[in-house]
């Protein structure tokens, strides 16, 4: 830990590759501080008081935080190290991970957080929200806390989970007029039950219709939900899992394209065919040759 003037800047290691951050500036002068941070990386900062300036490519360009909002940075082309003017009177908690560490959270629901699709891998995102009330819970807890040493570490690691939980309870889009829903978390558990139904009936799924009537939930908060949720339409995001199951059912060898095609719902290998085409611009038998 070193301290930054009257205020203090700490850092605690969850884990390899994965680390929090928390600055807190209490005097009247800005502060800045520095720290090196490499493109394998993404970035959450979250500011509970005050507001602070992110500088970047030397100071020519340059992203502000305010008091309750959150700040994501992920650029897998270039190192966006830390480069913080916090303003006087202000308190940030900052969540560091690999992009790796930050995948095997979410394990297969990865592909389903929008920054992380396919057409963003490569590129440089960011976002600002507003923070909840249930995270700046969690955050003057990460701030405030009052802990036996032994048990300080598991507290944070516990919090972090937390905080990223609730961060990802919701997708990038999701206006304040929908986080009432979010925030009844009945509701989410209905939208979840709707994808379980939907991936282990795969080869047959329910109508819309049907699949609102079991899960207890009118079809306009089906559809809104699981797009605020899973950043896609209930139909579009089984599209992406059958090709993605498809695929790895290729991979092991042990299928044909008909099995594979049935397996996830397509009574035709033509169909199966051009589905799996749409989605990654080859055929089964392409993809499996340039694959081996």
């Amino acid at each position: 830990m070193k301290n930054v003037a009257k205020g203090s800047y700490q850092e605690i290691l969850i884990e390899e590759g994965f680390y929090v951050l928390k600055i807190q500036n209490d005097t009247d002068e800005t502060q800045h501080v520095e720290r090196d941070i490499d493109s394998s990386f993404i970035q959450f900062h979250f500011c509970l008081k005050g507001g602070g300036k992110f500088n970047f490519n030397q100071g020519n360009y340059h992203l502000e935080v305010s008091e309750e909002n959150s700040l994501l940075l992920y650029n897998t082309q270039k190192d966006l190290p830390l480069n913080l003017h916090l303003h006087p009177n202000s308190w940030l908690v900052s969540v560091i991970m690999t992009i790796r560490k930050f995948h095997s959270l979410f394990s297969s629901e990865a592909n389903y957080i929008p920054f992380l699709s396919d057409d963003n891998k490569e590129k440089k995102y960011y976002s600002q929200e507003m923070v909840s009330p249930a995270m700046a819970v969690v955050l003057s807890q990460l701030i405030n806390y009052n802990l036996h040493p032994s048990i300080k570490e598991l507290y944070v690691r516990a919090k972090v989970y937390e905080l990223m939980s609730l961060y990802f309870n919701k997708t990038q889009d999701a206006d304040l007029e929908q986080c009432p829903f979010l925030a009844d978390e009945d509701n989410v558990r209905r939208i979840k039950m709707a994808k379980e139904i939907m991936i282990s009936r795969m080869a047959e799924p329910p109508t819309l219709a049907e699949l609102s009537k079991e899960i207890g939930l009118s079809l306009k908060k089906l559809k809104e939900g699981f797009k605020q949720i899973y950043g896609d339409s209930v139909y579009g995001f089984l599209f992406d899992y059958k090709m993605e199951y498809a695929r790895k059912m290729l991979e092991t060898g042990s299928h044909n394209v008909n099995e594979v095609g049935l397996k996830v719902g397509y009574s035709t290998a033509s169909h199966f065919i051009a589905s799996f085409k749409k989605k990654y611009g080859t055929t089964p038998k392409k993809y499996l040759t340039s694959s081996s």
